[in-house]
């Protein structure tokens, strides 16, 4: 097997002059390619890249996490784009010690990263000036968020499902891209006091007493309806079953942590604190 990517990257060790086969890998990343006008460069993206839609014609390297280099190879790329959470990390240590430049971006789910991701991507593609234009637009769109924010007094308690495992629920803590919309939207994560994703107790559901329950638009055998939702022993006696608060988005649109951050956020705030119907 080795044998195998010493051919692979000896066979690409000779520099190429411009980069105009790109492998991006990561959802955001791919929009901010296209968000920069420069998506005619792309060879290659990884299976989290469906937005826009065209993205999906491109040959697929596989799931982010689960990369291998001949994968990444065979498209013969001269540039990789790869959120730092791709893996795994024996494939980035080949990648890293092959000729073709690998380029890591911060994953962070922050505003700053956000504006940051697009910089990179921006310079790497020669594209700085369309990369300030989309800056400052996304300058504008997080100003206009945090106004709107800024006058939500008491923050809904929102618990993020990632799924359901046998009547479990898997649930979002802190240190989460879930934690990190939501708190941007101006809600409160309903479960801030452990790190990352969690299988819940029944107790410590009920005792949360979340708002509003929020999940992605997915199908699945770890999907939920709002029937199974009602009938769970614990989610059933939630404030936000009870209130029939359950919220779906897109699991890019919401997580993605792309260009389109604000506007998801937005929306996301929107349906939190819905504005009151006009009378008359």
């Amino acid at each position: 097997m080795m044998l195998r990517y010493t051919l692979l990257l000896a066979a690409l060790a000779t520099p190429l002059s411009a980069q105009d086969r790109v492998v991006v890998v990561g959802g955001g990343l791919a929009e901010i390619v296209y968000a920069l006008g420069q998506d005619h460069r792309l060879v290659g993206r990884d299976t989290t890249a469906s937005f826009p839609p065209a993205v999906e014609a491109l040959p697929d390297v596989g799931y982010m996490r689960a990369l291998s280099p001949e994968g990444l190879l065979a498209l013969d790329p001269d540039l990789i784009l790869a959120s730092e959470g791709s893996g795994p990390s024996e494939t980035v240590q080949i990648m890293q010690a092959a000729a073709v430049p690998f380029v890591q971006v911060t994953e962070d789910p922050s505003p700053s990263a956000v504006l940051e991701r697009v910089k990179t991507v921006a310079r790497h593609l020669d594209a700085v000036q369309a990369g300030d234009a989309l800056v400052a637009q996304l300058e504008a769109e997080f100003a206009a968020l945090s106004e709107a924010t800024g006058a939500v007094t008491t923050p809904k308690r929102v618990m993020f499902v990632l799924s359901a495992q046998g009547g479990r629920i898997n649930a979002a803590g802190r240190d989460t891209g879930a934690s990190a919309m939501i708190e941007l939207a101006g809600g409160a994560n309903a479960f801030d006091d452990f790190a990352g994703y969690r299988l819940l107790s029944d107790e410590a559901i009920t005792a949360a007493a979340p708002d509003v329950i929020l999940m992605m638009d997915r199908g699945g055998d770890h999907a939920l309806s709002d029937a199974e939702i009602l009938a769970h022993p614990a989610l059933g006696l939630t404030p936000a079953a009870e209130n029939a608060a359950v919220l779906r988005m897109n699991g890019i649109y919401l997580l993605g942590f792309g260009p389109r951050t604000a506007e998801a956020a937005q929306d996301l705030h929107r349906a939190l604190y819905p504005a009151p119907q006009q009378e008359g």
